[in-house]
């Protein structure tokens, strides 16, 4: 029995660390050490509870939401030795317009926390305003809010550099 929860949770975490690892990636504004961490974090907490958490319906659900809990916990945590760089180092790996993604990446780091969970979840992970709202701990109309007010800051943020992007 033991052997075989230990095999269903190898299982899941394999499967899914590579889908929340680029979340906390996007969670974190490049941050890939606090991205793995918060996704150690995230599966530590997984097995944990595994022998209840397999028997809900969505784990993969669950377990984005235990590593927005962790980002967000995270950032009220956060100690006030750590001062946050300039830019984030090059890192391996292709993806098709690094300067956009660069680009991308520093806009979400200059969000407030809440604000970048809100637009990973409803844009990139593309979660519902309900699902949203269940995995933040907030109403329907506050992640409707946050979301409106998050996309207005990122096009600041961004100023007339999307324009130069948004043809490619």
């Amino acid at each position: 029995m033991r052997q075989r929860r230990r095999e269903g949770f190898r299982e899941f975490a394999e499967g899914r660390t590579g889908q929340l690892y680029r979340s906390a990636c996007l969670l974190t504004s490049g941050d890939t050490h606090l991205a793995e961490d918060l996704v150690q974090e995230t599966l530590g907490r997984m097995y944990l509870l595994w022998g209840r958490v397999s028997r809900i319906d969505n784990p993969a659900a669950y377990a984005q939401t235990v590593l927005v809990r962790a980002f967000l916990t995270h950032r009220r945590r956060r100690s006030a030795a750590e001062h946050p760089v300039g830019e984030v180092p090059e890192a391996g790996g292709g993806g098709e317009d690094p300067v956009l993604r660069m680009t991308l990446l520093g806009a979400l780091g200059r969000l407030a926390p809440k604000d970048r969970a809100v637009l990973v979840l409803r844009y990139w992970e593309d979660r519902s305003v309900e699902e949203t709202a269940d995995v933040m701990n907030v109403s329907s109309a506050a992640v409707r809010t946050r979301s409106s007010r998050a996309l207005a800051r990122l096009r600041e943020e961004l100023g007339g550099s999307i324009a130069e992007f948004a043809g490619r």
